[in-house]
């Protein structure tokens, strides 16, 4: 049994009354006897709360940054009217901060054998699967001087998607990837290593794809068109050790490394090329293989939503033994993760020479553009040595990125903003200029 503030108010009012009328402690006697009574009238006459049924539907996913919306309908089969408040509690980061209070409280009249549905917005602030907790009822009687409280355990998932922030440049890459494949009107046909067709020449045309056959056939010059090499293999690999934990701006690295592959995903779904996914540190955590280009931004996605970084160093080993067990043929590696200098001396350079032997390896890295603010920093004595601290750090991964790129692997080292674009512009170099 809950007690409400309306019931000292009552309380109060009844002392004073009966103060002037009877001796001091036969008026306290009669006013607390009357509230007894009353209180356990209410009580009585509240609805139970054991008795009501709890169904859920709504969304059950929803990208990071989106609003979702559950519904909680809940049916009264009593005999009495149910006069409640309710709280449909969820974690603290399904809602905007500040805003749990407002957003999972409902206060309700529902009549005897009706029902009624109570719909919580939730605005997630963290990617992964968020369980709603609990549904906690307090039951009032008509004069609201007394309540029952009960909770109950109503499961229901909502499952946060990666926002895919990136993917306003996929209609410019797309335009790009139409260009190479020569779909488009350009003076440039498409590049790559499979025959396409036939056409004029045109001044401004490479001689060397001049078909000496045909044009003696046609008597004209004719030259060979190629297109971009179609149903490649790409691997997308996602290092989840703990250099992909640490946070750029306001975002962990894993996030928007998470962001570049996607829009790659989609990208090379597109342009005909299969598209698997590996998330590794010391096991494998997420896995994606065999995909549909139709299925395959959602299978990413779905697989990626509960992945978090693992405050481990990462197996570079395990890592390359099993990136061998997927690409059993020539294939592009797309590795996502840190240019620190001793991860990557100590434990990535000596499997490279297996990685590098057979297939085309790309390194994805994140780049702090905090640090791009400290090195331009020169107006005060902090700044200065800031920016010498800055000036240090480039030169490191410099030299890092330079020791990748020694052994053949292109190395891309931007921004959350940038790595995204970058990649995907790395990807289409590579695809017009046949290496995949």
């Amino acid at each position: 049994m809950a007690l409400t503030g309306r019931t000292a108010l009552v309380s109060a009012l009844g002392a004073l009354f009966v103060g002037f009328v009877l001796p001091s402690w036969l008026g306290i006697l009669t006013v607390q006897l009357a509230l007894l009574i009353a209180i356990l009238c209410d009580l009585a006459l509240a609805a139970p709360v054991r008795k009501l049924h709890f169904t859920r539907t709504g969304d059950t996913t929803v990208r990071l940054a989106d609003e979702a919306h559950t519904h909680l309908t809940v049916t009264n089969p009593s005999r009495r009217t149910l006069r409640a408040q309710i709280r449909d509690a969820w974690p603290p980061s399904s809602f905007r901060p500040g805003s749990d209070f407002p957003a999972s409280r409902h206060t309700v009249r529902i009549p005897a054998a009706e029902r009624r549905r109570l719909t919580t917005t939730l605005h997630p602030t963290r990617r992964g699967d968020h369980h709603a907790v609990r549904v906690t009822v307090r039951s009032y009687g008509p004069l609201g001087l007394a309540a029952r409280q009960g909770s109950r355990h109503v499961p229901w998932t909502l499952r946060v998607l990666p926002p895919f922030t990136s993917r306003k440049h996929l209609p410019a890459k797309l335009a790009r990837l139409r260009e190479l494949d020569g779909r488009t009107s350009i003076l440039t046909r498409g590049e790559g290593t499979e025959f396409d067709s036939l056409r004029d020449y045109t001044p401004g045309d490479d001689t060397r794809s001049i078909d000496w056959r045909a044009t003696a056939r046609r008597q004209n010059l004719a030259v060979r068109t190629w297109r971009p090499e179609r149903d490649r293999r790409i691997l997308l690999v996602l290092e989840t050790g703990r250099t992909s934990a640490g946070r750029v701006g306001d975002i962990p690295r894993l996030d928007a490394s998470m962001d570049a592959a996607l829009l790659l995903g989609a990208l090379a779904a597109r342009a005909g090329d299969r598209v698997d996914l590996l998330a590794y540190d010391r096991r494998i955590r997420a896995s994606v293989q065999g995909r549909t280009a139709r299925d395959l931004l959602p299978a990413l996605t779905d697989a990626m939503a509960p992945l978090e970084s693992e405050l481990v160093e990462a197996d570079a080993r395990g890592l390359a033994a099993t990136i061998h067990r997927r690409t059993p043929r020539r294939s592009l590696i797309v590795l996502f993760t840190g240019l620190d200098a001793a991860p990557v001396e100590e434990a990535l350079l000596p499997v490279l020479p297996s990685l590098t032997q057979r297939n085309e390896l790309i390194v994805a890295a994140v780049a702090d553009p905090r640090i791009e603010e400290m090195a331009a920093g020169r107006h005060t004595p902090q700044a200065v040595y800031a920016a010498a601290a800055a000036e240090q750090t480039h030169a490191a991964r410099r030299r890092t990125a330079d020791r990748l790129r020694h052994h053949g692997i292109t190395v891309i080292d931007s921004t959350p903003a940038r790595l995204a674009p970058d990649l995907a512009d790395a990807y289409l170099t590579l695809k017009s200029a046949g290496r995949l």
